[in-house]
């Protein structure tokens, strides 16, 4: 069997499967609605909310590499937040966060000013004159269920937007939401380097 690497940038509103399994609502998008490619699937996931990169691919070696906790691959995220995020919250994201049931291990965080360049987002985020917004990078090693958003609000700025930018070295670069390519011969190169299978 060919194996493919696939990147895809998820917009907003889009299912990171492809069917949706629920059939008391009415039909939400999924990754059906922009990729042909049988039999690849997404490594982790994107909530319906969120937007980015998704790696799909249909070698098994790669996905369980790149979930597996114990591997700790990095993930990007830029994160816009209500407020302005103090040093004190800064720090305690890079320390790591206590949440109800665990605690989050240290991240790489950074306040990006200027903010992002990204593509408008539909619907677009509320926007309150007398709340200001800022931008956040943050860098994971772990992919918890709704991590970021559970990070931000713990510390006392709540997600507005959230975009995944890289997985490792792979990232949307010229990716428009929608879209998606086959990785590079170098990128899938630097990806079998990094998980360890040459």
């Amino acid at each position: 069997m060919a194996y493919r690497y696939l990147l895809f940038y998820k917009p907003y509103d889009v299912l990171s499967q492809f069917t949706d399994e629920d059939p008391t609502t009415t039909p939400r998008k999924t990754l059906k609605d922009f990729i042909s490619i049988p039999l690849v699937y997404p490594v982790g996931r994107l909530d319906r909310d969120s937007e980015g990169l998704l790696l799909l691919t249909n070698d098994n070696f790669v996905k369980h590499r790149l979930i597996d906790p114990k591997f700790a691959h990095p993930r990007t995220y830029w994160v816009q937040v209500e407020r302005i995020p103090d040093e004190i919250a800064l720090k305690q994201l890079r320390q790591g966060v206590q949440l109800s049931d665990y605690r989050t291990k240290p991240a790489q965080v950074k306040l990006l000013s200027p903010e992002p360049h990204l593509p408008s987002r539909e619907p677009p985020i509320r926007f309150r004159k007398t709340v200001p917004t800022a931008w956040l990078e943050l860098t994971l090693t772990e992919g918890r269920n709704r991590q970021v958003r559970k990070m931000t609000a713990a510390v006392g700025f709540p997600t507005l937007r959230l975009v995944r930018v890289a997985i490792a070295h792979l990232s949307l670069n010229q990716l428009e939401p929608g879209q998606w390519r086959d990785l590079t011969a170098i990128e899938l190169k630097k990806l079998m380097q990094i998980l360890g299978s040459c």
